[in-house]
């Protein structure tokens, strides 16, 4: 026994494990040291300008995307550093109009494109949103069919269905002489919406005036996602020892939501019925007679179809809504634009609003001014690095643009902070504007395939809000309701309400 314990101890009679903690503290504070010094002095991006701070570790772009106001901040980096701002040790945040062409675009042959940043999309992996060029190419193909000009007419006729029940709502609303919260119906409409073409059949929020309890969660996990993407993306080691202890007890309602996800694709592919819907576009058999994508497919791509399809597009409607009671000419102006182009409400339809061209303007207005996804949908340099915005950037590099500083940046727009539709209409005030850097629907090959739907159902609801009613705040200090809003990947959006006064022709 004794010589076991003199074999355990030095000649300075000390024991070794203390000794070995203070040697690993050695390396872990000699190893932080390195990091520091190589990330200000030898990495690739040294000479890239930005917060010391960032440069040295992920840890503050991290804390600040989950306070709420990256987005503010990101835009401030800006200002002082440039179109170019090193934003952590491995990432740099681009505000240059032709970033989006350079990192998004469409590539030359041979040329590689710029990846998805995979842990940001991790929960949706096999999506089109994240799969890899292979197969994001099949499975673009696949969706592409339920998002056509054909389909979108064969639609037609679901989509009126509930944006007539949602004008029987409002209707409802006006006689009992009480305000309307514009985002609780604006979301039960486009929710009930994405759940029939998705998935075969509504929420019911519409019928039942409230929020499905699986709607409800869709909001309530956005923190969770934005607080699981940065550990993600600032910390990939300590992240995949952690991981599983996170999406069990700090990741309820991300679970929740994909078991519902499966529990409903599961309900509508037993339908076995020709519908025109996405699902039925997804599920069509190839050449061989197999079906194109596979289970997971259906489940992640239905997942991505939900809120791309409803939260982003309730989102951009009260956006505008709130803008134009706050722009009095701007609503006049709109209004009449209606009124001259249609004689009878059943005139107004999905086709026939696309020639509103002031009503397309006011619609680009609202999504510069407050886009339904402010943030980034982060890309990695491809092999071989890439010169971006005259800035060199090494393989690996994780590129942010983001679209509310984008939007919002008096170098790429005159009176950046202003409602003004006609700077979309050839006002020459806003000839210098880079209307280039206005990409809320992505560009390149991995544009949203939506962009036509959305405008269309946009179109067809904003022209009937203005054809039977004249709006107004119920608050004053709405005025300023798209200002100084939180998000955590999507807007945490207040409630907003609305007098609704049947005009006086009508």
């Amino acid at each position: 026994m004794v010589a076991i314990t003199d074999t355990l101890m030095l000649s300075t009679d000390k024991p070794v494990m203390p000794r070995l903690a203070a040697l690993l503290a050695c390396l872990v504070l000699g190893y932080m040291m390195w990091a520091v010094i190589y990330n200000l002095f030898f990495s690739p991006l040294r000479k890239v300008p930005g917060p010391i701070l960032w440069a040295i570790s992920p840890l503050p772009q991290g804390l600040t995307q989950c306070f709420g106001t990256p987005h503010k901040t990101i835009l401030a980096l800006h200002q002082k550093y440039g179109d170019v701002v090193r934003t952590g040790p491995k990432s740099v945040s681009l505000l240059n109009h032709d970033a989006w062409r350079q990192v998004y675009g469409h590539r030359k042959a041979g040329q590689p494109e710029n990846p998805k940043e995979p842990s940001f999309f991790q929960a949706i992996s096999h999506s089109v949103v994240a799969a890899d060029s292979e197969n994001h190419t099949r499975i673009r193909r696949v969706l592409a069919g339920g998002f056509s000009a054909q389909s979108m007419i064969k639609q037609e006729s679901l989509i009126g269905g509930y944006i007539d029940l949602f004008f029987e709502r409002l209707r409802e609303h006006h006689l009992s002489g009480k305000p309307i919260d514009v985002v609780k119906w604006f979301n039960y409409l486009t929710f009930d919406v994405i759940g029939d073409l998705a998935f075969g059949e509504p929420f019911g929020c519409l019928e039942n005036s409230n929020y499905h309890t699986w709607v409800a969660m869709v909001f309530e996990q956005f923190k969770e996602i934005q607080m699981l993407a940065q550990l993600r993306r600032a910390y990939p080691t300590l992240n995949a020892a952690i991981s599983p202890i996170l999406q069990t007890f700090a990741a309820k309602k991300i679970r929740a939501h994909d078991e519902l996800v499966e529990i409903k694709v599961d309900k509508r592919l037993a339908l076995q019925s020709e519908r025109p819907d996405f699902m039925d576009a997804m599920t069509a058999p190839g050449p061989d007679g197999k079906q194109k994508l596979s289970l997971k497919e259906l489940q992640h791509n239905a997942s991505v179809l939900i809120v791309a399809g409803s939260e982003t597009t309730a989102t951009t409607l009260c956006g505008i809504t709130s803008l134009l009671c706050a722009h009095p000419r701007v609503l006049a102006k709109l209004r009449d634009e209606v009124l001259s182009a249609f004689s009878t409400e059943a005139e107004i339809t999905l086709v026939s609003v696309q020639r509103l061209k002031y009503m397309t303007a006011v619609i680009d207005e609202g999504l510069r001014i407050y886009p339904a996804a402010p943030a980034s949908a982060p890309r990695l340099i491809h092999q071989g690095g890439a010169t971006i915005c005259d800035t060199y950037l090494p393989q690996g590099t994780i590129v942010d643009i983001w679209h509310w500083p984008m939007y919002h940046s008096e170098s790429n727009f005159a009176l950046a902070e202003s409602f003004i539709p006609e700077r979309w209409l050839g006002d020459p005030r806003f000839a210098n504007d880079n209307k280039d850097a206005f990409q809320p629907f992505s560009t390149g090959g991995r544009n949203c395939l939506g962009r036509n739907l959305a405008y269309a159902e946009m179109r067809l609801i904003l022209a009937r809000l203005v054809w039977n009613y004249d709006i107004s705040f119920v608050n004053e200090a709405d005025k300023d309701w798209v200002k100084d809003q939180q998000m955590w990947v999507l807007w945490d959006k207040p409630p907003l309400n609305i007098h609704l006064e049947r005009r006086k022709d009508q």
